[in-house]
């Protein structure tokens, strides 16, 4: 009863961290007209946030092996319910940014430390099976039902509550937190290896910004190049630095495990593309059929819907048919939905995309159980942290680098005459191609 308490509660902790992935995008508009930035500058409002998260994931895991999982998660809750706090009252858009990077800190800490109590109070087996279903059910329900939330909170209230509305659950996390997670142990004295973490983050918002940068005036500028190389250096000294730390960000021993790292390569490819998805899905509803952002965010209800009855009904088959199994259906259920979208006329019904909405949330619920399920296998008290930590950021950078790559290519002013929802769509095919190849080979214990 104690575990599933515990699961209940930073299950809201997720729901609020995977809704401001989101809650953003159909506030977008009403925040620029505030603050006075234009369609560029608000690209950062969501990728400064996920970039910063996802850059610093390992790190958070990593810390919470050392420092005791129980203590990183009620910092990294307490910096996001600040940050929250910051981004709702924020009277400038430097200091919204700055907000939003402060979020993406906060979720860094907390998420992978919440992760690793929910996998070592649940012992593999059914029940981590269903507490993995319900934290998949959790987070994606999240994501979809932030497009609704900021339609309609925007709408009533205006865009400043969608960062405001999470602060009092925040504090109830707090409190069940300290009430209800128990007290763990110190880890062993180590270097955190805080180079490794700076470069991995360095390296994504660098891409990101040359891949902005290079869409804007229909030419590459001279911010694009620069920032492409730094990204390329800053990667290239990441996995230099990794080689020669003491205790790397991610240990060692990690890369010996075959099927963690396929069920993360496979995460990263999933994610990219439903994050393009959920993306399209909104351009498509509002620049193509001229919704509302409340009518737009409520149309994406049933995918919501859709998401939880999947991730709940997932890992009853989950012990059935096996995580490989479970991935690859759920990847090639997501390509059948990016064909649908890109199948969809430009003046389609809106009731047109509802088969390709079931399709994505089947395919999220079944891949992203499995793989999440394949990445945290034999996992320990030592490095549990490091493995949701890993498994975290490669949900978050894939759906990032998705966006930035599939979205910015689509609509790059360079291919204004084809579709962009098709270029798009087919661009994440190749990608979900290729993790469904790597998804099959995953080869789990047979317990």
């Amino acid at each position: 009863m104690r575990a599933w308490l515990v699961l209940s509660c930073l299950a809201m902790l997720q729901f609020l961290i995977a809704v401001d992935v989101t809650v953003v995008n159909v506030a977008l508009p009403s925040i620029g007209h505030d603050l006075g930035a234009d369609a560029r500058r608000l690209t950062w409002v969501v990728v400064g946030y996920t970039v910063t998260g996802g850059g610093l994931l390992m790190l958070g895991g990593r810390l919470g092996d050392l420092l005791g999982r129980r203590r990183v998660l009620l910092a990294g809750t307490v910096l996001f319910g600040a940050a929250s706090l910051l981004a709702g009252i924020a009277p400038s858009f430097t200091l919204l940014v700055a907000a939003r990077l402060m979020q993406g800190a906060g979720e860094a800490l907390a998420l992978p430390a919440a992760m690793a109590v929910i996998v070592l109070m649940f012992p593999e087996g059914p029940r981590r099976s269903r507490a993995l279903g319900v934290w998949a059910a959790v987070a994606s329900s999240g994501l979809v039902l932030g497009f609704v939330l900021s339609g309609v909170v925007t709408q009533l209230l205006g865009w400043r509550w969608i960062f405001l509305v999470a602060v009092p659950f925040i504090v109830f996390v707090l409190a069940a937190t300290i009430l209800l997670v128990p007290a763990d142990p110190l880890g062993r004295r180590v270097r955190l290896d805080l180079r490794g973490s700076v470069l991995l983050t360095a390296a994504p918002l660098l891409f990101a910004l040359g891949v902005v940068e290079a869409g804007q005036d229909g030419g590459l500028g001279r911010l694009s190049p620069v920032a492409l190389a730094g990204a390329a250096i800053a990667g290239v000294l990441f996995v230099v630095t990794e080689r020669r730390a003491a205790d790397p960000l991610i240990p060692p021993g990690f890369f010996r495990n075959r099927a963690r790292v396929l069920a993360n390569l496979a995460t990263a490819l999933l994610s990219a593309a439903l994050s393009t998805s959920f993306l399209l899905f909104t351009y498509h509803l509002q620049n193509r059929l001229g919704l509302s952002p409340l009518a737009a965010g409520l149309t994406l209800l049933p995918l919501a819907v859709s998401l939880i009855a999947a991730a709940t009904f997932v890992p009853r088959l989950l012990g059935r048919w096996g995580a490989r199994v479970c991935a690859v259906t759920g990847i090639g259920l997501t390509a059948l939905g990016m064909a649908a979208i890109a199948a969809a006329p430009a003046g389609a019904h809106v009731l047109a995309t509802v088969s390709a909405m079931v399709l994505i949330a089947a395919g999220m619920g079944f891949g992203l159980v499995g793989l999440q399920y394949a990445a945290v296998t034999g996992v320990t008290g030592d490095d549990a942290g490091a493995a949701a930590g890993v498994q975290r950021a490669a949900d978050q950078l894939g759906g990032s680098t998705g966006i930035t790559v599939y979205i910015g290519v689509g609509f790059a002013p360079a291919l204004a005459g084809i579709d962009p929802f098709l270029t798009s769509s087919a661009l994440a095919i190749v990608g979900l191609a290729a993790a469904g190849f790597i998804a099959w080979r995953i080869a789990l214990p047979a317990h």
